[in-house]
């Protein structure tokens, strides 16, 4: 016999142990899809171009042990060492849904004929059968002693069979979820080696059930009767590992722990081909729509055998079984086949009175009513009326009912389950985080009995020492602030209720924790403000208590909870508004509450990034809610345009290939994250995480200016007054001193000047002159705009410094018209009238012909020694108050001798940029960027980790070494 020679590749590289590998084909041959028990990823290859890189999937934490993909090849299933089973769009890769969990490794997966259903199984014991169209766990079978390793639905639906390490197989009814055979010890016991798996499968017409035997040997066991039918015995000389069937069922390929491969004409009981390999084959998988063998082995190494089958044999895809190209799993046979002759005798039955099993599921129709629900399928095996004459279904209404099952059968975007912010998944055996948020921490570690819960500071010399907590409850979720800790549980059980426990820092009385018990509902999430605490359930109640245990309000939310989080009074809630929309997007709305006062702030669309979902929800450090997606976009609202989410962050355009970005909070300027490593999205709580700091900015596109770090800078300027505005109208309406926030206001207007001479002086450089006029109005500063002046002339601009001259007039016209009109201003209304000087800033002045736009900020008037623009401030010569137009004129000669100079020095400078081309403005320094006013650094700046930097926050004192 001829030996052929099959050339294998590296598929998982690194792999110094035998470690169980996984290969299959897609329905049209297109791809094959590789996965390595020692490694965490999945890989996607092009047959056609073996040469070509895989596309690599790398969502799971350990080694991947299983995989499965549904028979329409439109999802993809894989199982792994980390207990999680995940979905995936194939062939594409995108990551769906961790589908479900398991408390110890997957070894097992396989779908259903429709693909409506996944079985998954493992060292846990129980196998779950899964509604992929929902994710809901439609049955869980026990019965195995041993890990499952083995799992296979027949072709028709009805039965699910399985085998377990220790050689036991099971035969599952899954219409009733009981058992109908279990033989024992009929396969090898493979022990503790987790590289060998015991497997079996149906052929492709349902009729027969192969399985490793004990004698180097597969065995045929019958459908519906379990008895032993036959066995292909060999030249195999030690255990079979893996048996696939080809298309047609009339072929079967074996491998051996003797690193053989068979190749097996099932009908005449013999082996017609064999290859010899130099590691054992661990998985096989015969091609679709060819005649060829995909096999890889425990190395990781693949290859695709070709013409498997000699030419003079039969195509192993010729006569496939119709069952094969139906989609729907429903059994139809020809009428001559279905009709039962009524004259016959008993003795055309068999011995028996009554029709043996195997006799009466040929005669199972399913009645096709037009008016039973299409989504019977979900019942998981089609119902079955027995002795009954067939009668051939209406072609019209089948093709209805199958265009509406493939509709059903359709991955089906999944709503988002309620997540705490700064949670961390369960991990088995390890710590893990209820709650990370800019204060400190909250970890623990669950167990049989009991969890330890553990509460720490960044700061320590900020919050108290918080000693650990036994858990008896199995809490799951969790919020922190300085006054207290929340904690809930879902409802296990009757008698483990949903709990809420609030756990106080500082209390003046003993016994200060209070618990509160839900019968009928669950708590989805907890948050924590000044004064109160939030409990959101699963009946879309939102419970409001205080610190003491009061309960105080019950209100009704809209839908589901997706998050919530507090901040002082206001509490920031975000649910479901409907299904997801066909595209995967999360449809949700938010709603802010201000508690003490009892009233709805507002209420609106959360917006979300197209195909993402939410990962972190909550409030900066000044207060204003925020949002991050799984599309690395981090967004604020505001209330500019009656309430606007602001895109402040894009990870797309920072982060470094293969990291991902953990938020845990931010404040004006800065974004607080921690940076993990592909293909982890969240840190372990051990090592300590290490803080990032990375500047905020704005998507911009890419201007024809070259200048987006200023003008990012211009427009973080303007939110930034946006929002003082709107404290300093807040606070003078309380009847408070606004001095400080007046202070604050006025360096950013001056860093805003500064941004925006630069931007001006780019434009002229750059030959956008009408840019630059609208950029002149929108400066503050009376000497800006005479800088502007002079930059114009010096860069022989006549026109443009003719222009910007028009403008600075008709500022000091309005200065002196209000000036005339003897308005004078109190200290309540002085953010709106005052008397102006030269020394003082103006009114912008912005006419509505203006493109760009900065917020109108009034201040009110300061002592000179305050406000001066004098060497001790902005290291520019103070100049005599004018009151006047003509005292204007007498400044502007005694200054213009400096203000020359100043422009000789931007005509002789390249590379010092346009902050040198007017050295008088306020608080710029030979082009340095002025120190003392955070907010005029650059917004490029390139971020930098907490180690070595001293930030301003105080609770990362304890992270900096």
């Amino acid at each position: 016999m001829k030996i052929k020679s099959v050339k294998l590749r590296d598929a998982h590289e690194g792999s110094s142990n035998a470690s169980f590998c996984s290969i299959l084909w897609d329905l049209q041959s297109h791809h094959l899809v590789t996965a390595s028990s020692s490694q965490p990823s999945v890989s996607i290859h092009d047959p056609l171009l073996p040469s070509h890189p895989p596309r690599v999937l790398r969502h799971h934490r350990d080694g991947v042990t299983a995989l499965a993909i549904s028979p329409n090849s439109t999802c993809l299933a894989s199982g792994s060492i980390d207990h999680s089973v995940k979905l995936y769009k194939f062939p594409g890769g995108e990551f769906e849904t961790n589908i479900t969990r398991f408390t110890l490794p997957i070894r097992a997966l396989a779908f259903n004929k429709s693909g409506s259903m996944l079985a998954a199984a493992g060292d846990d014991e129980g196998i779950k059968l899964i509604n992929t169209i929902d994710g809901s766990i439609s049955r869980v079978l026990k019965g195995h002693r041993g890990p499952v390793t083995g799992l296979a639905f027949d072709p028709n639906g009805e039965y699910l069979a399985s085998i377990d390490s220790t050689g036991t197989v099971i035969y599952w009814e899954l219409q009733s979820g009981r058992t109908l055979y279990t033989l024992k010890g009929v396969a090898p016991d493979t022990g503790m080696d987790t590289s060998v798996l015991n497997v079996l499968s149906w052929s492709p017409d349902g009729e027969t059930l192969a399985v490793p035997g004990l004698k180097n040997d597969i065995v045929m066991y019958d459908r519906d009767t379990a008895e032993k039918l036959f066995t292909l015995r060999g030249d195999h000389m030690q255990p079979i590992c893996f048996m696939s069937w080809s298309p047609n069922g009339r072929y079967m390929a074996t491998s051996s722990l003797d690193k053989q491969v068979l190749i097996w004409d099932v009908k005449r009981k013999q082996d017609i081909d064999r290859q010899k390999f130099d590691d054992r084959i661990c998985c096989m998988a015969w091609k679709p729509i060819g005649n060829a063998l995909a096999v890889i082995d425990v190395m990781g190494k693949y290859g695709v055998w070709e013409s498997v089958v000699p030419s003079s044999m039969k195509s192993p895809t010729e006569d496939i079984p119709n069952s094969q190209s139906r989609n729907n799993g429903l059994l139809f046979y020809d009428e001559e086949d279905q009709e039962v002759s009524m004259s016959g005798s008993l003795s055309d039955l068999g011995e028996s009175e009554f029709p043996s099993r195997k006799r009466l599921r040929k005669q199972l129709v399913d009645d096709y009513d037009q008016h039973e629900d299409v989504y019977d399928e979900l019942s998981l095996v089609p119902k079955a009326k027995p002795q009954r004459k067939v009668h051939r279904v209406n072609k019209e209404i089948l093709d209805k009912e199958k265009d509406a099952l493939k509709t059903v059968m359709s991955f089906r975007p999944k709503l988002q389950e309620a997540f705490q912010p700064g949670s961390t998944p369960l991990a088995p055996g390890k710590r893990h985080f209820l709650c990370y948020n800019m204060l400190g921490s909250i970890t623990t570690m669950e167990q049989d009995e009991y969890s330890h819960i553990e509460i720490d500071f960044h700061d320590t010399s900020i919050g108290p020492r918080v000693p650990p907590m036994t858990d008896h409850y199995g809490f799951t979720m969790a919020s922190l602030n300085e006054n207290g800790s929340v904690f809930a549980n879902p409802c296990k059980s009757e008698k483990n209720m949903s709990t809420l426990m609030y756990r106080p820092f500082c209390s003046w009385a003993n016994n200060s924790e209070w618990y509160m018990r839900f019968e009928g509902e669950e708590v989805r999430a907890v948050a924590l403000g000044s004064t109160w605490v939030a409990a959101i359930t699963s009946l879309n109640f939102l419970r409001i208590f205080t610190n003491g245990g009061l309960q105080k309000h019950i209100l009704s939310l809209n839908g589901p909870v997706v998050t919530a989080a507090g901040f002082n009074d206001e509490l920031a809630i975000v649910n479901h508004v409907s299904d997801c929309l066909p595209s995967n997007e999360q449809m949700l709305e938010f709603t802010l509450f201000n508690i003490s006062k009892g009233t709805q702030v507002f209420r609106g669309r959360l917006p979300l990034t197209p195909g993402s979902y939410l990962t972190w929800f909550g409030f900066s450090e000044e207060g204003q809610i925020s949002s991050y997606d799984s599309k690395g976009f981090l967004r604020v609202f505001t209330s500019q345009y009656g309430g606007n989410w602001l895109p402040l962050f894009s990870a797309n355009k920072e982060r470094k290939s293969g990291e991902n970005y953990w938020v845990i909070g931010l404040n004006a300027s800065k974004l607080f994250c921690v940076v993990c490593k592909n293909p982890n999205t969240f840190p372990q709580v051990l090592p300590k995480p290490v803080l990032t700091l990375i500047s905020l900015s704005f998507p911009l596109a890419s201007s024809d200016l070259g200048e987006e770090a200023l003008e990012n800078e211009f427009m973080l300027n303007n939110l930034h007054l946006s929002k003082i505005q709107k404290q300093i109208e807040a606070t003078a309406g309380e009847g408070l001193d606004t001095t400080s926030l007046d202070d604050e206001a006025f360096d950013i207007e001056a860093a805003q000047d500064r941004c925006i001479f630069r931007l001006i002086a780019s434009c002229c450089n750059s030959d956008k002159l009408v840019r630059a006029i609208e950029l002149v109005k929108l400066l503050s500063v009376e000497k800006s705009v005479r800088g502007a002046i002079q930059l114009a002339t010096a860069l022989k601009l006549p026109i443009l410094a003719e222009r910007f001259n028009e403008i600075l007039e008709e500022r000091l016209r309005n200065k002196t018209m209000d000036s005339n009109t003897g308005l004078s201003s109190s200290k309540h209304d002085l953010a709106v009238n005052k008397p102006y000087t030269a020394t003082e800033r103006l009114e912008p002045f912005a006419p509505s012909s203006a493109k760009l736009s900065a917020p109108v900020f009034t201040k009110k008037v300061k002592p000179l020694e305050r406000v001066k623009f004098g060497k001790q401030k902005t290291g520019i010569d103070q100049s005599a108050n004018l009151e006047d137009s003509k005292e204007v004129k007498d400044a502007e000669k005694n200054d213009g001798s400096s203000h020359v100079n100043g422009v000789k020095e931007v005509k002789n400078s390249d590379s010092q940029g346009p902050s040198n081309s007017f050295p008088k403005l306020p608080n710029i320094r030979d082009g340095k960027k002025d120190p003392s006013n955070p907010v005029s650094k650059s917004s490029n700046e390139e971020s930098k980790k907490v180690v070595g930097e001293r930030p301003s926050n105080p609770f990362l004192k304890s992270t900096v070494k």
